[in-house]
């Protein structure tokens, strides 16, 4: 289950299609989740339990760290995980530090 700010849930299609406007696809899974069941491509994966610091990281932090350009607060930005729980949490983290 994805979750997007305007659209809650979103359709493995409208995640595509977001994709292709260079949004942002972060999955707040854990690592041993990746391993698993896989890693969805042009995903990053921030665990939920790292994804507060990890958004108020130094930009440069971030990207050595994620290897990944950090989004500004008003990029583009969708959660996945695997039921739809995490990635309303990691929603409501993003957007109480101002995320849009």
């Amino acid at each position: 289950s994805l979750c997007a700010a305007a659209e809650p849930n979103l359709s493995y299609q409208e995640l595509k299609d977001l994709k292709k406007a260079k949004v942002l696809h972060i999955d707040v899974r854990e690592r041993w989740e990746i391993d698993r069941f896989g890693k969805i491509p042009e995903s990053i994966n921030i665990p939920l339990g790292e994804l507060m610091e990890a958004l108020q990281m130094d930009p440069t932090e971030f990207k050595e760290q994620y290897n990944q350009k950090m989004p500004s607060k008003s990029d583009p930005v969708v959660f996945s995980c695997l039921a739809g729980t995490r990635s309303k949490q990691a929603l409501a983290f993003a957007m109480s530090l101002g995320f849009s």
